[in-house]
């Protein structure tokens, strides 16, 4: 399981006003229900294999070209190489304060080395020798959530370029709010309180990620894993409904 920790910026919103005192969030959800997600297989001709992605209002645009032969630099005689890269567009919205800090392109950086080991827990690279993976993710809106959802968007890309997987690999992204766990945060929420990211492997349980933006008290990280565990298996639900959406559309047209 890869963790990473990252502070981020200071914010004044309360959390009386993320969480009402009937349960309901700024947008109208319960604490246990997950933004709108809307998703599209095969949306960029030109590369191998792409999604589309709207997890709320954050958007990514994910493209997979391989396997094709390494470069000599990565290859590896036993198995595949997986190179990933990710980027945001500067028209994105929330997070261009950041990038205006200096610290961009090194958080690009960090996030494209995680979603590399993130998928590597799920490639079988071993079908792959001497072979290079390269995955983009273009986030085209950011509304919170923004990782989990470059996470969901590479796994759809995948399974569109016929890149063999042990399993699908879902995300989300989950904290606490005046005691209550909440999944599938927006950006306003996540400047309220600290934030936990986690992928999942459903078929075997595994969490192949787990990111804090801060420690949470051990009282409670139990229960917030298990919020996000069930939050990452209503995702696979809308990504397999999805894909068996594109393959039956792609059988049609033959």
């Amino acid at each position: 399981m890869c963790a990473y920790m990252w502070a981020p910026p200071f914010s004044a919103v309360s959390t009386m006003e993320l969480l009402s005192d009937q349960g309901l969030r700024v947008d109208g959800r319960r604490a246990h229900e997950l933004r709108n997600v809307e998703c599209r297989l095969g949306v960029f001709g030109r590369a191998d294999g792409s999604a589309y992605l709207e997890q709320g209002n954050t958007r990514v645009l994910a493209t997979v070209y391989g396997p094709h032969e390494a470069r000599a630099a990565q290859r590896r005689h036993d198995v595949a190489s997986i190179n990933c890269q990710y980027r945001q567009a500067v028209f994105s919205g929330w997070e261009r304060g950041r990038r205006a800090g200096g610290g961009g392109d090194r958080r690009a950086q960090e996030l494209g080395a995680l979603l590399q080991n993130t998928l590597e827990s799920v490639v079988l690279v071993e079908l792959y020798p001497r072979s290079q993976i390269d995955v983009y993710v273009q986030v085209l809106q950011a509304d919170g959530g923004t990782y989990a959802t470059c996470v969901n968007a590479a796994t759809l890309a995948l399974i569109d370029a016929g890149v063999a997987l042990r399993d699908y690999v879902c995300a989300c992204s989950a904290s606490v709010l005046r005691d209550q766990p909440l999944v599938d945060l927006n950006s306003l929420e996540t400047s309220g309180a600290p934030e936990l990211t986690a992928a999942l492997l459903p078929r075997s349980g595994r969490l192949p990620l787990l990111e804090m933006s801060q420690r949470f008290h051990v009282d409670k990280l139990g229960e917030l894993l298990d919020v996000a565990e069930t939050a990452c298996r209503d995702v696979h639900t809308i990504l397999n409904r999805a894909v068996r959406r594109h393959v039956s559309a792609r059988s049609s047209e033959k």
